[in-house]
């Protein structure tokens, strides 16, 4: 079982720890400023008001591609893992508003820049495991999010990072308030 204060510790490095590493990278590995890790092309106000129905309805898609039966052997342990943690409301924002902005600012705000829209989106699905060539369950649901992620992806490049970082907000925000509530109630499968 994980610990609900490792989840609020890991969001809150998350916060502060990756848009640092974007920073070094960025430095690092360019002569360009860092604040090209922010830069915005439309007004701050437009891409929130882009990105947050659009993350909302790629987490009720998300979620819902979890609740078929197809996937349901792979989905059940994240599910039961969620469910135990006991998030609260207030809880389950923080996470996502931590795990949205920093992620977003080392990975749409720096790799992105170097390695550019889909492979970025392929290595952010797969280190969280999506991408799975034991679990080719699984894998489907890594493919729709890759495809996810890219757009999240072009949302930086047409609007700026803040409609991405909405959009990773909202996801996940959605998928905890969605998948966390089934969570302790879901039956572990038997084991072969």
């Amino acid at each position: 079982m994980v610990d609900k204060r490792v989840i609020l510790s890991l969001g809150l490095l998350t916060l502060i720890g990756f848009p640092l590493l974007g920073m070094a990278i960025v430095k690092i590995f360019s002569d360009q400023p860092i604040q090209i890790m922010i830069r915005q092309t439309a007004p701050v106000w437009e891409q929130f008001a882009i990105g947050v129905p659009v993350g909302t309805l790629m987490g009720l898609i998300a979620h819902w591609l979890t609740e078929q039966p197809i996937l349901k052997p792979s989905t059940r342990k994240y599910a039961r893992m969620l469910g135990s943690l006991r998030l609260s409301t207030t809880e389950k924002a923080l996470i996502s508003v931590c795990a949205g902005f920093g992620e977003e600012l080392l990975f749409r705000g720096a790799i992105q820049y170097f390695w550019g829209i889909w492979i970025t989106a392929v290595f952010f699905v797969a280190i969280h495991g999506y991408l799975n060539i034991k679990d080719w369950r699984i894998s489907i649901y890594g493919t729709v999010m890759t495809i996810f992620i890219a757009i999240m992806g072009y949302m930086h490049e047409w609007y700026g990072i803040w409609a991405a970082v909405a959009a990773h907000v909202m996801i996940d925000f959605v998928l905890l308030m969605r998948v966390q509530d089934q969570g302790p109630h879901v039956p572990m499968p038997e084991m072969d």
